[in-house]
């Protein structure tokens, strides 16, 4: 056995992760090991030629999504909408915009998803609506007071004419939280709140008909065969009494706190409980919450038994890659749901976040971007729970580094072109071909323009790569769906010199291992099942992670 500073080859640890199945009839559910793909449509494939991605387009790559080897697919946002925040801003809850093909089009994409084997999940946007909807059309047009204006958040703004906003609170895009509408007889009125652009205002959870509204929401899809929800937002909607104001010197652009009056009031959890009992008349369905809550015991409350099925955990999309940081995320997220018997998630990026190649990349070394993303694939790949994967990563694409004049993220207008926000990755994918848009789309607009340099990291290039990252995932995955070694909800920690970590599945024996260090280094015992980079004289490299069973 090789000295510890130089190796991973020590026994594991006693300290182990337990991780327990949500004590839900029928154990195990579908989701609770699946691999999630998220689907950003304006950027996953364009079938009518426009630029814009569609349902349709998806359909189309069915055949590549049962390639890859994915459980079910995660739609963002294609319910009616203006567009203001590219869906997120929904103007009618229970309808498809024609942008990405309408009702029809999703009927189809769940029927032959589901002859595939591929569940189907939406967002869905509880926290708001758009200024379009119905509903704040109906409260503009009513007087102070009124029923209409009940649905959201409506107050008198401070000062003697009322001229100031009702709180300090500022928008997560930017610029104030509250709009001063004018009121129909002409007069400046009541301001109204939007935590994120003017365009999509908040809903008042304390009304009654907000609920039995998002009941008809769910049971519309629910009936059509949709499979379960990502709820946006999920830590939003329930407001704090008196609206305290907040710390606005602690709050940067696309981020809260976990003391932040906006986010986090216990309020929330009667309305999952009620989400979930909706859910509950449908056995198979699931609900899985964006939830940016750090703590770990407040994040748990969000994954009781009668609340969601699912949260997001962010932890290993916000760590740099460095083995300690890596380690102390996975055990916090792994303790994070302990507590009430819940499944973990694991995610290294979605629409919000830097790509992770892109994210672990150095100024003097692009490629370690690569390595590192690659690498961590086999991390995320090796942890019990369920994992949700961001469409383009399995190609290892980077952010693209976009001109300002194509920017479209709300980010870059509502911070004075100061933060240049999201669209970086949300650029459309590269299918096949040498020059863009690489048969994203039949139009060379595209909604945002594709590398060139791209044209190494196709779908048809990596295809036909055994070394790919697109191979890499391929293979990772069916091995993670066939091999015993996965089995089991716990995993138990190897010593491991500084830089590197290591750990098992308690019950399988799958052994992970991480070299974050600088140098190759020795690998615990067993066979080599798959490493992200060749060994380097039978070590793992640096930059690399191995299974080993």
């Amino acid at each position: 056995m090789s000295d510890e500073t130089s190796d991973l080859s020590t026994a594991a640890s006693d300290v182990s992760a337990e991780v327990q199945s949500q004590s839900d009839p029928g154990f195990p559910r579908w989701w609770q090991n699946a691999i999630f793909y998220q689907i950003y449509p304006r950027s996953f494939s364009d079938d009518n030629g426009d630029g814009i991605g569609d349902i349709r387009g998806v359909i189309d790559k069915l055949g590549y999504l049962e390639l890859v080897g994915v459980d079910a697919i995660w739609l963002s946002p294609v319910m009616k909408s203006p567009m203001a925040d590219h869906g997120y801003d929904v103007s009618d809850p229970r309808d498809i915009d024609d942008l990405f093909g309408g009702l029809e089009a999703l009927d189809a994409l769940i029927r032959e998803a589901h002859e595939r084997d591929i569940k189907v999940t939406m967002d869905l946007v509880p926290n708001h609506t758009s200024d379009q909807h119905a509903w704040f059309i109906e409260a503009l047009n009513s007087e102070p007071g009124s029923a209409a204006r009940q649905r959201y958040i409506f107050r008198d703004g401070l000062g003697d004419d009322g001229s100031l906003p009702p709180n300090n609170w500022t928008s997560v895009f930017g610029g104030p939280a509250w709009n001063r509408v004018t009121e129909p007889d002409g007069r400046p009125g009541q301001w109204y709140l939007h935590i994120f652009v003017p365009e999509q205002p908040d809903l008042n959870w304390d009304n009654p008909e907000v609920f039995a509204d998002l009941d008809k929401t769910l049971r519309f899809w629910l009936d059509r065969g949709v499979d379960g929800f990502r709820i946006d937002v999920a830590h939003g909607m329930a407001k704090p009494e008196g609206l305290p104001d907040m710390n606005n010197d602690a709050v940067g652009l696309l981020g809260n706190l976990d003391d932040d009056p906006r986010f986090d009031n216990d309020g929330v959890h009667d309305i999952h409980r009620r989400i979930r009992a909706v859910l509950d008349d449908y056995p198979d369905a699931m609900a899985v919450g964006e939830i940016w809550v750090k703590d770990n015991t407040r994040f748990a409350d969000y994954v009781r038994p009668d609340e969601l099925h699912l949260g997001f955990n962010f932890r290993l999309a916000q760590v740099p890659f460095e083995s300690e940081e890596i380690r102390l995320a996975i055990e916090h997220s792994l303790e994070s749901i302990a507590s009430v018997s819940g499944t973990p998630t694991w995610t290294l990026s979605n629409h919000d976040v830097e790509r992770e190649v892109t994210r672990y990349s150095t100024a003097d070394s692009p490629q370690a971007g690569i390595d590192r993303a690659r690498a961590m694939i086999l991390v995320e790949l090796a942890l019990p729970g369920a994992v949700f994967i961001y469409n383009g990563a399995e190609l290892g694409l980077p952010n693209a580094d976009l001109p300002d004049d194509v920017l479209q993220d709300p980010v870059w207008e509502r911070s004075g072109h100061t933060e240049r926000g999201r669209d970086g990755c949300r650029v459309p994918l590269p299918w096949e071909g040498t020059t863009p848009p690489f048969a994203f789309s039949s139009n060379p607009d595209t909604w945002l323009p594709i590398p060139a340099e791209w044209a190494a990291l196709t779908v048809e290039t990596q295809l036909e790569d055994v070394n790919s990252t697109l191979s890499l995932y391929r293979q990772a995955i069916e091995y993670r769906k066939t091999r015993p070694e996965f089995a089991g909800e716990a995993i138990e920690w190897y010593g491991a010199p500084a830089g590197c970590l290591a750990f098992r599945r308690s019950l399988g024996k799958l052994v992970c291992a991480l070299n974050a260090g600088p140098e190759p280094i020795g690998l615990p015992p067993g066979e080599v099942l798959l490493s992200s980079a060749p060994l380097v004289d039978g070590k793992l490299p640096p930059n690399a992670a191995a299974w080993l069973v």
